[in-house]
């Protein structure tokens, strides 16, 4: 298992580089529920077939912020790829029903028969939703959407197959636990228990001391080539 490592980024406008820690000042101190929060992410145990790095946060959408990028890569290829992104607004946010807010973009290429089946949406929107579950997670005020969009090739690109890529965007509250702070260590694995599934990977085996339900009544896409570049 692999353990997700990043940075803070503390910042709500663009005068400040992602390269910010988490040292309080004076001016801008960083409240000890999403500092906690974030070193819960930092430490999450992840399956071996995920890479994950920090990336820069979007701006403008809460005081706080901090983001990560994941790929699930199996030998060269990149079968999956997301970004997951953590909000916090001490004050509270009334879209969201509480102080933090978890967003996500998961991206995947789908063989051509894959994509001719009309119920794929709402199965890939019940994985979400699932992965949460299986790991005993509660949160609230889910919402997103499931989109596909189909490649032909032509000229000089004519000889690859038609694809077809999946994307799935949602953001959801997680439930807050002691000291206001939600187990974002868990969604973090949840995350990646759905960027796994959409790969295709089989499901990972139990590991107890994470809390982890895993195996029963899971659903996996069948292997496929990764992303293709331009």
């Amino acid at each position: 298992m692999a353990a997700a490592q990043g940075h803070f980024s503390d910042h709500s406008d663009g005068d400040r580089g992602t390269d910010e820690t988490a040292d309080s000042t004076e001016a801008n101190p960083v409240p000890p529920a999403f500092r906690r929060a974030v070193e819960a992410l930092r430490s999450a145990r992840l399956r071996s077939e995920i890479e994950i790095d920090p990336t820069r946060p979007p701006q403008r959408l809460a005081p706080y912020a901090y983001a990560v990028e994941a790929a699930v890569v199996e030998g060269e290829e990149d079968l999956a790829d997301g970004r997951l992104v953590l909000l916090h607004d001490p004050d509270g946010h009334e879209a969201w029903k509480g102080t933090f807010r978890l967003v996500t973009l998961i991206r995947a290429e789908l063989e051509p028969e894959m994509a001719a089946d009309p119920l794929l949406p709402e199965v890939c929107w019940s994985w979400l939703t699932g992965a949460m579950e299986a790991r005993g997670l509660s949160y609230g005020e889910a919402g997103g959407t499931v989109t596909m969009a189909g490649s032909h090739y032509f000229g000089g690109l004519a000889d690859r197959r038609p694809a077809t890529q999946i994307e799935i965007r949602a953001s959801w509250t997680p439930r807050e636990g002691l000291g206001g702070v939600p187990d974002t260590g868990a969604h973090l694995a949840a995350w990646c228990d759905l960027l796994c599934q959409i790969a295709g990977l089989p499901p990972a085996p139990a590991d107890p001391g994470a809390g982890t339900v895993t195996g029963a009544g899971v659903v996996s896409l069948p292997q496929r080539r990764g992303p293709q570049g331009a």
